[in-house]
């Protein structure tokens, strides 16, 4: 039987990963899977900073590797709405596509800062509850540590740029 696709994404905070990967989902009818949604249900109004994220997240991971292997395995592709954006993170997606013999696709959605904070301020205009997580002093914070994906990773990459942003 062949097995479905990974398909995850890399990109700032801001830059558009969820909006990409829900039409990803519906476009290829895969089963989307995403972290936001996960942690709100799970762990509601427990998560007010860049720690209390990773401490969550962290807890989450090892039951959604499992469930999104038991999904590729069935012939079904997996978008997943996870961030990659560090290497360990995308090391951890790695494991997911390599444990069960399957392809992947690494979306890259390369913003330029201001393009990211531009759509910060959009999102929690129609989001207010959003407001107290999504501010430029985050998107500063969680920055620091974005590492853009490099060949040498050998992810197959597909790369989306939007707004103004390096040649």
């Amino acid at each position: 039987m062949k097995k479905g696709k990974l398909i995850f994404f890399c990109g700032k905070m801001g830059a558009g990963k969820s909006t990409e990967a829900s039409k990803v989902a519906q476009e290829g009818n895969s089963v989307l899977l995403v972290e936001d949604e996960w942690l709100a249900s799970l762990y509601p109004n427990k998560i007010s900073s860049l720690e209390d994220y990773i401490k969550y997240s962290n807890q989450l991971k090892p039951q959604i590797k499992k469930l999104a292997q038991s999904i590729l395995v069935t012939g079904a592709n997996v978008v997943m709405d996870f961030p990659a954006n560090t290497i360990s993170q995308r090391s951890w997606f790695r494991t997911i596509f390599l444990e069960v013999d399957t392809s992947h696709n690494l979306i890259f959605i390369d913003a330029s800062d201001e393009t990211c904070l531009a759509q910060i301020e959009k999102r929690c205009q129609s989001h207010p509850e959003r407001a107290l997580t999504d501010t430029p002093e985050m998107f500063e914070q969680i920055t620091k540590y974005f590492v853009e994906p490099s060949p040498d990773e050998l992810f197959d990459i597909t790369r989306i740029v939007k707004g103004e942003n390096k040649p």
